[in-house]
């Protein structure tokens, strides 16, 4: 993989971001440290875990991330890779009891000291907002971001499931008072269309998810605004899978895309997971498609479609089954 600079930072970052959310939980030991040596030598560098992530899971809490930490431990390369994790999440169910208000200076400051303690660093390089809440101003929320930049505790900021809109006035607030402004953002993409909102783990729909929409891209394409898709394979769909989530995704126009992705990949010499890769990557802004896979035969496949490079005739024929020349 290559290593590219994010817009408005010094941090280089390569082309797939590894999640790390089953860390620690789906695999554990030494397989832990084979999945990050496998991205490692393929010239991965960009680590996606959250607050959150495995507490739905008996004795999951914090795993995510003190799983990262102590990879990060046992290579001694801490200095090499970029890290962020996510916080600012409402409450889900019985397993991550929240206050309501999950925004204020008081709530991100305790998530952040979480990470830091479980990853056991002295500084994220990116914070990411997991979720927005309309009910702040965004320049409230920029302020209690920045506060933690000037405390030494994030040297970035980063958006999940935020609108175009909301984000666009936030870095307008945060130039116009000489702060930083969010540098990247999360939003759910990929070449599916899918049914509804994914299910959390409570089983309730996830209302508060953001899609990118086409509108969006061509915002992000004006402005060169760099993304990190989550689900970018569609939760396994491209590759066959019948999981819960994948099914969420299976419908006439995903069924379609998938069949042209299959054929696309019989004509490249390659799987439909990295077509769906491939095309993410297709278009002409900066996108860091999040790999979450914690099985290393899937993880070698992901990291093999960074050797593709898909025409922009090519990604539009797999969206709309149309283009003007396919070549």
């Amino acid at each position: 993989m290559k290593q590219h600079r994010l817009k408005d930072t010094d941090l280089s970052v390569s082309d797939f971001c590894y999640g790390v959310m089953h860390l620690g939980t789906h695999v554990h030991g030494d397989e832990v440290f084979k999945l990050y040596a496998r991205f490692r030598e393929a010239g991965g560098n960009f680590f996606d875990t959250a607050h959150i992530y495995a507490d739905w899971l008996h004795q999951g809490a914090g795993v995510s991330e003190t799983s990262l930490g102590a990879c990060l431990r046992h290579f001694g390369d801490r200095e090499k890779v970029v890290v962020l994790t996510k916080g600012g999440l409402p409450a889900c169910g019985d397993f991550y009891p929240r206050p309501d208000d999950c925004l204020t200076p008081q709530v991100i400051a305790s998530d952040i000291s979480d990470s830091l303690q479980r990853l056991q660093i002295d500084r994220l390089d990116i914070f990411m907002l997991h979720r927005d809440d309309r009910r702040h101003p965004v320049g409230e929320i920029m302020e209690t971001l920045n506060a933690e930049i000037a405390r030494g505790r994030t040297r970035y900021l980063g958006a999940s499931n935020w609108s175009t809109a909301r984000l666009v006035a936030a870095n307008a607030y945060a130039a116009s008072k000489g702060l930083q402004g969010f540098v990247i953002r999360s939003p759910q993409w990929n070449l599916g269309q899918q049914n509804h909102p994914p299910v959390l783990p409570n089983g309730e729909y996830d209302h508060a998810i953001v899609p990118l929409s086409e509108d969006d891209v061509a915002w992000h394409r004006q402005h060169q605004f760099p993304v990190m898709p989550w689900t970018p394979t569609a939760y396994g769909y491209f590759a066959g899978s019948d999981s819960t989530n994948a099914r969420s995704f299976d419908n006439p126009v995903s069924r379609e895309r998938r069949e042209r992705a299959r054929e696309l990949a019989q004509k490249l010499g390659c799987t439909p997971s990295q077509i769906a890769l491939a095309y993410l990557r297709s278009f002409d802004f900066p996108v860091f498609p999040i790999l979450g896979t914690m099985n290393l035969e899937h993880l070698s496949d992901s990291l093999d479609a960074a050797r593709l490079s898909l025409s922009p005739e090519q990604r539009d024929w797999l969206r709309t089954g149309e283009c003007a020349r396919l070549a």
